[in-house]
This record gives C-alpha cells, structure tokens and sequence, in this order.
C-alpha cells in the first residue's frame, strides 16, 4: 500500500481540538469553559451582538434592541462582559448622567467569531428545526 504526503499529514481539526484541551490552567481545568460559561448564554451573546452593531449604546437603548432582557438580566450581563474586558462602560459626569456602553478590542475579535456562529445558525436552522421535530417525534 502506498502512503501520500495527505495520509502523513495530521488532521488539523484534530490538532486543534487536542490544543484546546491540552491547555489546562494548571489544575486539570480547561480554562475554555470559564469563557463559554460567561460568553455562552443568550443575554451575553446578543448584547456582543447588538454592540458590535451599533457601536456605542446607552443601557435603555441596548435594553430595547435586545427585547425581552430584564433590567436587572442585563445589568449583570454588562458588567459580567465588563469585568472580563469585552466590554468599555463610559459614564459622563452630566445631570442627569449618562452612561454608555461599546466592545473593547478584545470585544470586537470575539464578536467576528460570533458572527460565524451566527451565520452558521441562520444557515443550518431548517435542518436543525428538521431534526427536532424527527426526534421529538421518537
């Protein structure tokens, strides 16, 4: 059987995976889960979302765009975001004062990979309907 240079190579998925959880923060703990649990729910990824859209928002107006939030959902969800340095809050000294919220760097390189998610959502959400209704169907 002859060997190609394609068969020696590895997969670089697999690479990457491997890399992803060979990284540990010394304490057996893939740090990876410490984002996704703080970037992962639904308020932090539209409030990335609707930030990187519009630039600069005051809480009010990120509160309407994001729709059915609670006040208090996303105050800690922007300062979650805040803490971990995706998010920038501004507070003008004025009466009354205003406050208002962009993505930092760090904040604008994660919303380009939102995006792809996103896209791939939108992309593959009749399959994924599809496939729900199949199993819900079992």
């Amino acid at each position: 059987m002859e060997v190609t240079i394609v068969d020696t190579q590895e997969n670089p998925v697999q690479e990457k995976i491997e890399k992803i959880f060979s990284n540990t923060d010394g304490l057996g703990v893939c740090p990876v889960r410490g984002i996704l649990d703080r970037i992962g729910d639904k308020w932090s990824f539209l409030t990335i979302i609707h930030l990187g859209n519009a630039g600069t928002l005051r809480f009010n107006e990120l509160k309407a765009q994001i729709g059915d939030v609670s006040q208090r959902m996303l105050t800690v969800t922007l300062r979650s975001l805040e803490e971990d340095g995706l998010v920038q809050r501004q507070v003008y000294a004025e009466v009354p004062p205003r406050v208002e919220y962009q993505l930092t760097a760090l904040g604008r390189s994660l919303l380009q990979r939102m995006i792809d998610l996103a896209e791939w959502a939108n992309m593959y959400k009749a399959e994924i309907v599809k496939a729900r209704q199949k199993y819900s169907e079992n």
